[in-house]
């Protein structure tokens, strides 16, 4: 595990199976501070967009990515947010 320093924030990355992952749960803590980041990242996750843009990366990436399964969780979590 490496890590990389941004804005004078260590940032974890992991290289799995050739591939770099960063941890968003670091960058969120660097917004606000380290108990806050669960709830940075919550918010972001029930973006419009940001659920969008996942769905979209595991229908290119993820062979076995259930669409149906998906889109009806989509259109569940669009409900909530017009509430």
């Amino acid at each position: 595990m490496a890590k990389i320093k941004v804005q004078n924030t260590e940032i974890t990355v992991v290289n799995i199976e050739e591939h770099d992952y960063i941890s968003l749960t670091d960058m969120a803590g660097a917004k606000e501070n380290d108990a806050r980041a669960a709830d940075v990242i919550k918010n972001w996750l029930r973006n419009r967009y940001t659920i969008e843009f996942l769905g979209t990366w595991e229908m290119i990436h993820n062979p076995d990515f259930k669409v149906v399964e998906f889109d009806h969780f989509r259109k569940e979590e669009l409900l909530w947010q017009k509430l």
